[in-house]
């Protein structure tokens, strides 16, 4: 490092690689430095006269007002009463104190912070940026007051439809251990103005109301309820509602929010930057759902483990900036379709936001600017002899990021500092910009290619720094030839079979007919259909004959045999031929899922002792949260040619856990290697 500041299947994944590249590169890249955001539009952005941003304060409150927008907070709690904008005197939801917060789970249950300090950082006529500080001292603290300090900022600035919000948490040496697993900025909107959802192109629809999920009957958790008497509408009776359904990746979830088609308002929170959220671009979160709520989740243990969660030992320091988020409100104005008009639009804004990113008017000592960051470029090749026997291939589309130092894909449970991702291109350059100063492993992998790779070098990064790395090469685990395969190594159980959903349990994921078949996993009870498939045996898959796409189950769940719930084998046929090759097999095991599971793995014979077994894995619960992925493991199994024979053979997998619908896994991909060619 130098500092200055299978072919078909390998073709195919290019090709895709570089598609998907073409629409997702906006989510890792900022090459655009923007101005003001005045772009010409239907839905007005700017006031049209020179009005200044205004501070008042009425009695035990603070009120920010740009004549746009109009925010009133708590005196010196710091809880956001009132948003006003256009015809609605208050787009927060009615009868109610908690309204819009941030919070953390801790010890079990979801706390708050009411500041106890007031603070105007900024007061100019084009921007107001207050805080309100919650501190904790330990010398006047007891058991009961979380061991953190919490500064909770906003800014409005001139001519802008909306507001920024951002929050600093902060311990000192010597404190007491602390243990939090969620961290999150909550809106919960006036249900008789908001009754539109968007979460994405194909997940946008009109939504039922608090009280629809109320009476609705509770299904196999909390959060599933079938609306079997829904009053606001009639077209919800019979349907599932589960908040689970609206998760989204941290990498596609950039904007997301609420429409009120009485008064053609939307309200969005964009969340232009993932630099500040915890587990990386695959991380799943919850978006908005039914209250009307939506949220932005920065760090929480949903569809990964405990590992996630935020701990501190006694006496460890700690500090970090979550944010800035915006939050923008947007007016459609005289349109047959408000939806798709307030929705796009908050897609174009979000594009703004992103390419703005990092801020350059907060004023935060701990935000670096542009400026004072620095970055990375490289270039990244794949090194298998397999996929190409006389040369390196490029790592198109890889996804390369900076995280803490760590073990080889130790960034999908990090939480307490900052990550920066990007996509390579067709030719495995990659390019890591506006990085904060501080210490960092480079971390990557390549869709369509088995495993993590890591740079063994620390980099450090220093304000302006530009690193520009020799060329990089992963060589992937690999010990010989693929014999047999099922599946992608694409970290996703997405290209397996996903059943259609019970009729009388379905979620109408959109009404507009923006529906995508690839969000049939979302549904409610799809794991159910495996013993309507399978019932009086488990699958069985024959290499060559079957299809993965349709004969292998996207999940390998337990099977109900008299209201038991017990583990399940699955089988693998296949045969070999020519075994003349001296040397032992190879079996790589990559799953996309795992909750309280144990796979064992046999060869040609169920009734014997496992060749090797996983032990209890996984907490991610993603079959139950309508999750395609949870956390990635990779397992590679040495498989003695003692174990094969020639011509027909069996690999026997049994996830031997049961007890619970939802124990079990979901894989990524398979392979059975031979042994190497000389």
């Amino acid at each position: 490092m130098r500092q200055r500041g299978g072919w078909l299947l390998w073709t195919t994944l290019v090709i895709l690689g570089l598609l998907c590249l073409s629409v997702d590169a906006g989510n890792y890249i900022n090459d655009t430095r923007l101005g003001p955001l005045n772009r010409t539009s239907n839905i007005p952005k700017t006031q049209d006269r020179d009005d200044a941003v205004k501070i008042t304060y009425p009695p035990k409150q603070v009120v920010l007002d740009n004549g746009l927008v109009q925010l009133t907070f708590s005196n010196p709690g710091g809880q956001i009463t009132g948003i006003k904008y256009h015809v609605i005197d208050n787009l927060l939801k009615n009868k109610t104190t908690q309204t819009a917060y941030w919070d953390v789970m801790w010890r079990g249950q979801l706390h708050g912070f009411d500041g106890k300090e007031f603070k105007v950082i900024t007061e100019r006529e084009d921007q107001v940026e207050v805080s309100f500080i919650s501190t904790y001292n330990p010398s006047f603290s007891n058991d009961s007051m979380i061991p953190l300090t919490v500064n909770k900022r906003y800014i409005m600035q001139r001519g802008r439809s909306g507001f920024y919000a951002y929050v600093i948490f902060q311990r000192d040496e010597g404190w007491p251990e602390l243990a939090i697993n969620d961290v999150r900025l909550t809106f919960k909107l006036n249900q008789d103005q908001f009754n539109y959802m968007a979460v994405s192109d194909t997940r946008r629809r009109f939504m039922p109301t608090a009280d629809d999920r109320n009476l609705g009957q509770q299904l196999a958790y909390p959060e599933a309820k079938l609306l079997n008497n829904a009053t606001s509408n009639p077209l919800f009776h019979g349907e599932v509602d589960d908040k689970y359904q609206y998760s989204s990746d941290d990498k596609n979830g950039k904007v997301h929010g609420w429409i009120s088609t009485k008064s053609s308002v939307g309200f969005w929170l964009i969340t232009p930057s993932t630099e500040f959220r915890a587990g990386g671009p695959p991380k799943q979160d919850l978006t908005s759902h039914v209250g009307p709520t939506t949220m932005c989740v920065f760090s929480s243990s949903h569809y990964a483990t405990e590992q996630l969660c935020l701990k501190f030992k006694q006496g460890e320091a700690w500090k970090k900036v979550y944010g800035p988020v915006y939050v923008y409100l947007n007016l459609a104005g005289s349109t047959r379709d408000p939806t798709t008009t307030l929705w796009h639009d908050a897609k174009q804004q979000m594009h703004e936001e992103v390419r703005s990113w990092p801020y350059n008017f907060t004023r935060c000592p701990d935000f670096p600017v542009s400026e004072q960051r620095g970055s990375v470029f490289g270039n990244l090749q794949v090194n298998d002899r397999y996929i190409n026997s006389t040369s390196l291939v490029p790592a198109s589309s890889a996804y390369v990021g900076l995280a803490a130092p760590g073990e080889v894909g130790s960034w999908q449970t990090e939480s307490k500092g900052y990550q920066f991702w990007t996509r390579a291109d067709a030719k495995g350059d990659f390019v890591i910009k506006h990085v904060r100063p501080g210490n960092y492993n480079l971390y990557a992998w390549v869709p369509g290619i088995l495993g993590d790779y890591k740079y063994e070098v620390e980099i450090s990064i220093k304000p302006g720094s530009r690193f520009e790395l020799d060329k990089l090469t992963y060589s992937p685990p690999r010990i010989g030839p693929t014999l047999w395969e099922i599946g992608i190594p694409d970290r996703s159980a997405a290209e397996f079979y996903i059943p259609d959903p019970y009729p009388t349990l379905m979620n109408k994921l959109d009404n507009n007919n923006h529906s995508d078949a690839s969000d049939k996993f979302r549904q409610y009870g799809i794991w159910g259909r495996y013993g309507e498939l399978y019932p009086d045996h488990d699958l069985v898959y024959t290499v060559g004959v079957s299809d993965y796409r349709h004969d292998w189950f996207y999940a390998h769940v337990t099977r109900n045999t008299g209201n038991v719930l017990v583990g399940t084998t699955w089988q693998i046929q296949f045969k070999l031929t020519n075994m003349t090759a001296p040397g032992d097999y190879k079996l790589r095991l990559a799953l996309a899922s795992a909750n309280y599971a144990e796979l064992e793995v046999r060869f040609n014979k169920e009734s014997k002792a496992p060749l090797f077994s996983t032990g209890r894995i996984g907490e991610d619960n993603a079959i139950a949260r309508h999750g395609i992925h949870g956390l990635y493991w990779l397992f590679d199994v040495n498989v003695p040619r003692s174990q094969l024979h020639e011509g027909n053979n069996t690999l026997y997998l049994t996830q031997t856990r049961g007890g619970n619908m939802f124990v079990g896994v979901m894989y990524d991909y398979i392979r059975l290697e031979g042994p190497p060619l000389r």
